[in-house]
């Protein structure tokens, strides 16, 4: 999959604004800091497609681009410490609707590689599989581990969120390490359903 040219639609913070299109709707979720911004501005070969900030829980609103074949929403981060409780409690609402009424056909949860998944990451995880959104793990930042490490730190993270280990892919936005396999993973995740409605 080759994507030409990535675009900006809109920002919305709350449901009845969620942004309607008849493409497939592919999202992205991760806590604050994880690099979601790195990611997407990776897969649509743009550096400032996605706005990235060195103040994690930058993200709060839902953001969707148009990349041509699909629709990408980058959803709020969670678990930033330094936010209200009233603020985590709209943003946790706002994912959870999300999760419960859009038609996702693929959600690539973030988790960093150097870290072990919080417990904010696990709940995340349980959500997807509570809704049954499809989904699939990306592991970031992995231009910062040696490259033999890399394997075995997607083995301990899929160890510790009870997936498989083939259900990880480990990414940098520094490099595009992992960029083929994210595109790959996604339009396979489109052409399966294509195929099922015809």
């Amino acid at each position: 999959m080759k994507i030409k040219d990535a675009t900006f639609i809109t920002s919305v913070a709350s449901a009845d604004k969620f942004y309607k299109t008849d493409k497939p709707i592919i999202a992205v979720a991760g806590k604050s800091n994880v690099g979601k911004s790195s990611l997407i501005n990776m897969l649509a070969n743009k550096k400032k497609l996605a706005k990235t900030s060195v103040t994690p829980g930058r993200t709060r609103l839902i953001n969707y681009f148009d990349f041509g074949e699909f629709v990408l929403a980058d959803l709020p981060g969670y678990g930033f410490a330094k936010v209200s409780k009233e603020e985590k409690k709209k943003w946790g609402a706002l994912l959870e609707t999300f999760l419960s009424t859009q038609n996702i056909r693929l959600l690539l949860s973030l988790v960093d590689i150097r870290h072990d998944p919080t417990a904010d990451d696990k709940m995340m995880v349980n959500y997807l599989y509570h809704y049954a959104v499809p989904f699939v793990l990306v592991a970031t930042k992995a231009d910062k581990l040696g490259k033999t490490k890399i394997k075995p730190r997607v083995q301990e993270i899929a160890t510790d969120l009870k997936v498989g280990f083939s259900d990880i892919t480990a990414t940098s936005a520094e490099t595009g390490f992992g960029k083929e396999q994210v595109l790959t993973l996604i339009e396979q995740a489109i052409s399966v359903k294509e195929s099922s409605e015809e």
